[in-house]
């Protein structure tokens, strides 16, 4: 399993490197989790350099994608190599899913139409005049596209792909490992309670 992490110029380091610390729980061998950036390095807004570690192709082919925000989202969105490059991006095949300000990139992917979304109180103007319905809540998703607005959301975006890819048990495991001490339980109920609502039902057992 590739889940790559879109990361670009200006980026929001809690965005991307909290979910890439909760997605890296997963200690098995055939799970890999990249950072995935237009070039071979990006600076984020605080000034963090981090390098390329998959090509915004390879995202492309990922089985799971979580479009990072930053301050540059409107300059990305603008960016027609990147966007070109990222309407390779397929929800039929891949689990798809948007930080913040990412919301704004599915948006002008057009894979947002009829869905509504969660994104930062920043980007919401610009989401809403997208054509995009905007909710007041953390985290939604619809089949395999998932967005979450506020950086202390993006827990709830890495779980849910866990939760899709290796089952609720390994997703929990990795909030269990993150959450504060002396909260565990709080923390990990209240992300339940956010994901759970759009997990796909369980399959029925055979009698």
């Amino acid at each position: 399993m590739h889940i790559a992490i879109l990361t670009f110029e200006g980026y929001n380091e809690l965005d991307s490197l909290i979910a890439l610390g909760v997605l890296n729980r997963i200690k098995t061998d055939e799970w890999r989790v990249t950072i995935s950036t237009p070039g071979p390095k990006v600076t984020s807004m605080n000034g963090v350099v981090i390098d390329q570690m998959s090509t915004l192709e390879e995202a492309c082919a990922a089985d799971a994608v979580i479009v990072g925000s930053g301050i540059a989202t409107r300059e990305v969105v603008e960016d027609r190599a990147i966007m070109n490059t990222l309407r390779g991006l397929d929800p039929s095949r891949q689990l798809i899913a948007a930080q913040c300000s990412g919301a704004l990139v599915l948006a002008k992917l057009g894979l947002l139409d009829g869905i509504p979304a969660c994104t930062d109180l920043t980007t919401r103007p610009w989401v809403v005049a997208a054509g995009v319905e905007v909710l007041n809540q953390p985290f939604y998703a619809k089949d395999n596209i998932a967005t979450a607005g506020g950086c202390l959301a993006s827990h709830y975006l890495a779980a849910w792909i866990i939760a899709r890819l290796e089952g609720n048990d390994a997703a929990e495991s990795a909030l269990h490992y993150v959450a504060p001490v002396g909260e565990k339980e709080e923390y990990i109920e209240r992300a339940w309670r956010n994901i759970t609502p759009y997990l796909p039902a369980p399959t029925p057992a055979l009698a």
